[in-house]
Parts: C-alpha cells; sequence; structure tokens
C-alpha cells in the first residue's frame, strides 16, 4: 500500500485524511471538500491551460464556491477571454482580485518589473493580493498535479499552506485523465493551449514549449532558478509584507 508523502501535518489534516483519503486507492473528494471541518472554502484559478477541469470538478458539487481569480495586470488577452467564457459557462461565482494601485506605482512605475525582480513582481501582483482575499476563508482550493513537474511530484491531495488547509483535487490525477474529462464534458480549452503554451501565466514572463519539454517549461524561462510564483506557501509558510530591511 503506497502511504502520503511525508510532510507538514496536524490533529486536523490527519483526521481529514483518515476519514476521505485513507490511501492512494481510497479517496472520497467529494466528501472531503463538503466536510464542514474545512471552514469557508474558496477555489483559487488562474484560468490557464488545464483550469477549466477543476472549476467543473468543484463547481458541479458546489455551485455557489467563490473562484478567485488574481488579475495581475499582465494576462494574455486570451486568458481574460477564457475566464469570461467559463464564468459564463459554467455559472462561476467569480471573485476577480487586483493589485494594489498605490503598491504598484511605487514599485513598478515603468511596468518592467517583472525583468529586474521577477520574484517581487510575483509578490505584488499575486502573492500579497491573494494573502488579502484569503483573510476571509479558512480553506483553499488549488489546480495542481504531480505529474505538472518534479517540484510537485509528491504533491499531497490536503496540506496546510500558512495558516490556511489546502486542496489539490486533482493532485492525483494523470494527463490522461485530464483528457477524458475534457472530453466527457465538452469543456472548452484555451485557446493559446494550440499555439504551445502548456502552462499559462502573466503574458511577460510566459512562452510556447518547446518539443520535449516539461510542461512548466514555458514558465519564467530565462530565469531557470524561478519555477512557482510564490503563492504557494508549504505546512510553515508566512507572508511577508515588504523588502528586508524595509518598514
Amino acid at each position: 500500500m503506497m502511504n502520503w508523502p511525508a510532510g507538514g501535518s496536524d490533529p486536523l489534516l490527519e483526521a481529514l485524511q483518515s476519514d476521505h483519503l485513507p490511501d492512494l486507492g481510497h479517496v472520497d473528494m467529494a466528501g472531503l471538500l463538503g466536510d464542514p471541518r474545512l471552514g469557508r472554502r474558496a477555489l483559487v484559478s488562474s484560468f490557464g491551460a488545464e483550469s477549466a477541469a477543476l472549476l467543473h470538478f468543484v463547481t458541479q458539487l458546489f455551485p455557489d464556491m467563490p473562484v478567485l481569480f488574481i488579475d495581475t495586470g499582465r494576462h494574455f488577452a486570451e486568458t481574460l477571454s477564457y475566464r469570461d467564457l467559463l464564468a459564463e459557462r459554467l455559472g462561476l461565482n467569480l471573485v476577480n482580485i487586483l493589485p494594489d494601485p498605490a503598491t504598484l506605482a511605487g514599485e513598478d512605475a515603468d511596468g518592467r518589473l517583472h525583468a529586474r525582480d521577477p520574484n517581487m513582481c510575483c509578490t505584488l501582483r499575486k502573492t500579497f493580493p491573494l494573502a488579502d482575499a484569503l483573510e476571509g476563508f479558512d480553506t483553499w482550493i488549488s489546480g495542481r498535479k504531480r505529474y505538472q513537474g518534479a517540484t510537485r511530484a509528491a504533491l499531497p491531495v490536503i496540506e496546510r499552506d500558512g495558516s490556511h488547509l489546502k486542496v489539490n483535487p486533482l493532485a492525483l490525477w494523470t494527463e490522461a485523465d485530464l483528457a477524458a474529462y475534457f472530453a466527457a464534458h465538452d469543456l472548452p480549452r484555451h485557446p493559446l493551449v494550440d499555439r504551445g503554451y502548456a502552462s499559462i501565466g502573466c503574458a511577460p514572463c510566459t512562452r510556447p514549449v518547446r518539443n520535449g519539454e516539461a510542461l512548466r517549461a514555458g514558465r519564467w524561462a530565462d530565469n531557470p532558478d524561478k519555477t512557482e510564483c510564490g503563492i504557494h506557501l508549504g505546512p510553515d509558510g508566512r507572508f511577508v509584507r515588504g523588502r528586508p530591511g524595509r518598514g
């Protein structure tokens, strides 16, 4: 029998896993997502290449689930159109989240912060806005999957993420599972997928994936040490405002 990967745990996590995810062969995802111990829940979506599957899967069970979209101001126009299409087709309870304009004016006046300091750009445009939005929730739902790359290969289905619980309902899905789900429910693909974009983030930092590359190779391709935007904190993570040395 395969066990869940090692990582931060506590009595609540252990109880939820025992009740709904005792091992990799017994996953009661609907039961987990509906468990009142999760508290106030929100789904966070980038409306990227594979987002429609998670959005459909969760909102078929919980139609009123808030869907948080971080509008960084740097998304592809196609992503915004796709967001609007899915919001209408699936009847989403969509909540658009924006970065603080005063902070952007001070830190990214020329709009080139992504080139100078991509980590700080993600922090200002994604991490801080999401942190503020999640203050009203106890649990958030993510679309990450194990097959997306080495850094996600041991991704748990439920985990601690800073002060929140986080559920990854599609963590154990394969590419074939995802393709079958899109086909079974006639879900539209992101328009950039056909142009080679396997993983889709902000326009300045995303390119198509070349033959033989990993799915997320087109994200921050000019910065090989950067693989995540920083919104996933892990069990000991905390949101920290400002740069070191600033008040």
